[in-house]
């Protein structure tokens, strides 16, 4: 079973991009494997709280300008 895992800074993502973005993965893993890989191709799109990660010793939160407008 093909498995993706995303993580995205929470609030990045309107429901319909998380959405689209399921999609086009699945659509990508369908055209490496077939398509008897659908059905079993898992996305997980994991949404990680302000604060929780870091990039070169800096503690990341979104700007809100990057927030996901619904």
């Amino acid at each position: 079973m093909p498995f993706v895992n995303i993580k995205v800074p929470e609030a990045a993502l309107t429901r319909a991009q998380k959405a689209e973005i399921v999609h086009r993965a699945t659509e990508m893993l369908v055209e490496y494997f077939s398509e008897a890989a659908r059905p079993h191709t898992m996305v997980l799109i994991e949404e990680v709280k302000d604060g929780g990660y870091a990039r070169a010793d800096e503690v990341f939160v979104i700007p809100d300008a990057y927030r996901a407008r619904d």
